[in-house]
């Protein structure tokens, strides 16, 4: 049987005019292509930006112009392989098509090694509203997520909770005015996580669980007191729930529940969707429940019941 090369695939995605073409030029005009390697460019959509024949000449880029999702097979992409016989594919999704239903084509010998997500922001938040779901869709796949057209600063940080909401691998960076990535921004939290012990409010809880997810070193050993609705899976031991809460990642219908595994003597007296004051010390360790490592607490005081507060939190 011939041997089949890998081939990586770099997939660059957004909404319409989000601005995935400009993008790929500077990323061409930067060099990051010019290796002397052959380039497959599968381009899915035609923006009101041209790569000009020299720049794909100068990159060995041959360019191929796919107008239909449904063209997009496993066999239709052997065949380009074999025409072209590129040593690496590019592709610039359709700003409507959904991403991940087009990786699923990839043929076995096709690696994803990289997916940037571009979002133009002056359009962040109506898409958010009217698209959310298919926004995310979007966000899923993406190693990178660049926002262009921030001019507010301010803004920064909601928009990158948002992301890691859907998607908490991701990189986040951001473009000024000019096209320059910056990458400069800070995300500051609500609460002091320099202290021994971290008392939230309730306002806080969506903030914290991402920033732990995010950063858990940070929450090593610190002690975490807040309000939370009780979550107990009938397979649970006696001594185990999650406490947490709601959490509107996208839109409405993307509610989904948050929180971490947290040990306690007493959490078999607590049902679900009871409300507890926790007050836990955070530990940083593997846990069958996450298939992995996490934020793991445990209850240094009983478990007490707590008045009901709001089920749903936000990100921002």
């Amino acid at each position: 049987m011939a041997y089949e090369k890998d081939i990586p695939v770099y997939m660059f995605t957004g909404m319409l005019e989000s601005g995935k073409t400009a993008f790929l030029r500077d990323t061409l005009e930067g060099g990051e292509f010019e290796d002397g390697n052959l380039s497959l460019f599968i381009m899915c959509e035609e923006g009101e930006i041209e790569l000009s024949e020299k720049l794909l000449k100068r990159n060995k880029i041959s360019t191929v112009v796919v107008e239909d999702k449904e063209d997009i097979t496993e066999e239709f992409l052997k065949k380009l392989e074999k025409e072209y016989n590129p040593d690496r594919v590019i592709i610039e999704n359709n700003g409507m098509w959904i991403p991940q239903e087009i990786i699923d084509e990839f043929p076995e010998n096709w690696m994803l090694v990289q997916c940037i997500n571009l979002i133009d922001g002056s359009t962040f938040e109506n898409y958010l509203q009217n698209m959310g779901s298919f926004l995310m869709e979007q966000v899923k796949p993406a190693d990178l997520v660049v926002f262009n057209r921030v001019t507010d600063t301010e803004l920064r940080g909601g928009y990158r909770r948002r992301i890691k909401a859907l998607n908490r691998k991701a990189q986040i960076l951001y473009e000024d005015e000019k096209g320059n990535l910056d990458d400069a921004y800070i995300e500051s939290l609500p609460f002091d996580t320099d202290k021994d012990i971290i008392e939230l409010e309730d306002d806080d809880f969506g903030l914290w669980y991402l920033d732990a997810m995010e950063h858990p070193e940070k929450y090593k050993g610190k002690t975490m007191k807040f309000r939370g609705l009780v979550y107990r899976d009938k397979k649970f031991p006696n001594d185990k729930l999650v406490p947490g809460r709601f959490a509107m990642t996208c839109c409405a219908a993307d509610v989904q529940f948050i929180g971490f595994v947290c040990h306690a003597p007493d959490a078999f007296k607590f049902e679900q969707k009871d409300w507890v004051h926790i007050e836990a010390e955070a530990k940083y360790e593997y846990c069958k429940d996450y298939k992995g490592k996490g934020i793991v607490l445990y209850a240094k005081e009983p478990l007490k019941s707590a008045e009901a507060g709001e089920q749903l939190v936000y990100f921002t």
